[in-house]
């Protein structure tokens, strides 16, 4: 909790940098020759009380309800806590007058705010104000407990004329006047870009809520902002305190922020994940296939047979030599002997080996000497039958048996 009576400035930071989120500034005004505005400001509570009661008599009131409301105000957003912390700076107020901490007769008006996410609690005493700027248009949460107020809804005065009225400044509800005073209570859904507004009458007295609209809707920060609703006040007379605080709704905006931030997170390591799987996958296809498929080629004027493709990528080779082999590349067809220079390319490592080994064949079959295939087996009596004489042979021994038969 901190409280001045000049000015108040608080910044929340996230890990990007700064982001005002709410501000606040209290003024004596142009009239008044001391402050008896107090506020609090500790998110998620802000309060404002006007104090009254002669000299330094509203000051000590006001100071003790936001000091009691700091002290006993929940941590979390409680209706019913908050409505006892308020309860309770009534009683010390009647206490201090008492025993000679204030004077007799004082007393305050506190309006007190909770706001948390997209929910706000408010509990009022007096015509201290909560207002909401919704969708650019400014909303009155809270209801005055002054004696205009009650006129005007009976019909007896219109808001301009009780603006002017001599009796604009009594209210019907403080602290410190009844020991079973109790806030109004109020509960009320608030969404992201909202903005909560909490001040004294010497505000809401000195300009129009279209004044006010408009300055809430022209200066987004909230501090600036709340300087700016005091200098308007003060431009248009000042005639008493005045106490502003602006806090914007940030309500789910972080946590969607870091949900957001988490998914992107996830989001990115998932589409890393899946890049290296399908990286990984790729290059075991590929390395499965480079082992698998083979080529031929030629190593000093040998046939040797290589693993993978006859190419490089990215100064890295594509191939591996396995074996050189005794088929001698002089040996082959020219056309063959040709396509070694670039590789022959095959199916598997299997395919090279019966490829060379008919290469092999080949070689060999070219070795032989000429006319060495036509060479014929001798009879017995040592001389040769050709093709022609076997042939003939079935002729010739019809021939004889035709001689000798009788």
């Amino acid at each position: 909790m901190s409280r001045d009576k000049r000015s108040y400035r608080s910044t929340q930071r996230t890990r990007r940098g700064a982001v005002t989120t709410f501000g606040s500034r209290t003024d004596v005004g142009c009239v008044r020759d001391h402050n008896e505005d107090s506020l609090v400001v500790a998110p998620p509570l802000f309060a404002v009380a006007d104090g009254m009661g002669g000299h330094a008599a509203g000051e000590v009131a006001s100071e003790i309800a936001v000091n009691v409301l700091a002290e006993l105000a929940p941590k979390d957003l409680d209706g019913a806590a908050l409505e006892h912390a308020v309860e309770e700076a009534n009683h010390e107020i009647i206490r201090a007058a008492r025993d000679g901490r204030g004077r007799e007769g004082m007393g305050t008006t506190l309006t007190a705010c909770m706001l948390e996410n997209e929910r706000l609690v408010i509990a009022q005493v007096g015509d201290s104000r909560a207002y909401l700027l919704h969708h650019g248009k400014l909303q009155q949460l809270t209801r005055d407990h002054s004696l205009m107020a009650d006129m005007i809804e009976a019909g007896q005065l219109t808001p301009e004329e009780a603006r002017h009225h001599p009796q604009r400044s009594v209210i019907t509800r403080a602290l410190g006047s009844d020991p079973n005073t109790r806030p109004d209570m109020y509960e009320i859904n608030v969404e992201t870009g909202d903005r909560l507004l909490v001040c004294s009458d010497g505000l809401s007295s000195m300009i129009e809520d279209e004044q006010i609209e408009a300055v809430m809707r022209r200066v987004p920060d909230p501090q600036r902002c709340a300087s700016q609703l005091v200098n308007e006040a003060i431009a248009a007379g000042g005639h008493d305190n005045v106490t502003v605080i602006v806090s914007n709704v940030t309500g789910f905006a972080e946590k969607r922020r870091r949900k957001l931030a988490r998914k992107t997170k996830f989001s990115v390591a998932l589409v890393l994940v899946l890049f290296l799987a399908i990286l990984g996958g790729g290059a075991w296809g590929v390395h499965t296939w480079l082992h698998t498929t083979a080529y031929l080629g030629e190593d000093n004027g040998k046939v040797a047979v290589y693993e993978g493709i006859p190419a490089d990528f990215l100064g890295m080779h594509l191939y591996k030599q396995q074996e050189v082999t005794d088929v001698s590349v002089d040996s082959l067809q020219p056309g063959t002997a040709s396509r070694l220079q670039e590789g022959i390319r095959v199916d598997n490592m299997d395919a090279a080996h019966d490829l060379v080994q008919q290469y092999r064949d080949e070689a060999a079959q070219r070795s032989k000497p000429e006319g060495s295939e036509q060479a014929a087996p001798t009879q017995a009596n040592g001389t040769a039958t050709t093709g022609d004489t076997a042939a003939n042979a079935p002729a010739v021994a019809s021939q004889t048996g035709a001689g000798t038969q009788r």
